[in-house]
């Protein structure tokens, strides 16, 4: 099972998530097998971390849980909240499989939250420039309740076009970029 996982930053914490850093990505390393993209939402100039996006295949809602709760970060109290659904990968691929490389353009988080009858459950046309799409579901994948796409656009406007924006109570846009460990 596929999950998305969106731990947002709480304000004032970047000192403390600066010394978690090194514990953060040791975690992480755990789940390398299991990680279809991670990295970090950035503050529009691109200078600060916001959050901190993950997107794994785990067993079940509670290895999924245990992933996101027992992070280092949300332990210690980095985060302010985390949102974490089930999640399908509908590119079928990971960060690392995007044609578009890890640097170039810029790049973004897109989230709508919505009810109801499914929305956007195609890929769109231009799926060149998707790093990962895909419904957000309920823990038992019978319910719609979003979108979760990574995506490379000339802005935050464009990166909002990918969700069609009738079916969504909001649609967030965060700078996002290729996360894990520096080579």
């Amino acid at each position: 099972m596929e999950f998305f996982c969106y731990h947002r930053d709480r304000p004032g914490s970047l000192p403390l998530r600066d010394e978690l850093l090194e514990d953060h990505w040791s975690y992480m390393d755990r789940y390398g097998k299991e990680m279809i993209a991670r990295g970090p939402t950035l503050t529009s100039d691109g200078e600060m971390p916001t959050g901190s996006v993950h997107m794994v295949d785990l067993p079940d809602p509670a290895a999924a849980r245990a992933f996101a709760f027992d992070e280092p970060g949300y332990q210690a109290g980095v985060y302010r909240d985390v949102l974490l659904r089930r999640w399908h990968n509908m590119l079928g691929r990971t960060m690392w499989d995007f044609p578009g490389g890890r640097t170039g353009g810029s790049r973004y988080l897109v989230i709508g939250l919505g009810t109801g009858q499914g929305a956007d459950l195609a890929v769109p046309p231009d799926r060149d420039e998707l790093i990962a799409y895909g419904p957000l579901l309920s823990d038992d994948g019978t319910a719609w309740l979003g979108t979760a796409a990574l995506v490379r656009a000339p802005g935050p406007d464009a990166a909002r076009a990918v969700l069609t924006s009738g079916p969504y109570a909001d649609i967030e846009v965060h700078n996002w970029q290729f996360g894990g460990r520096p080579s």
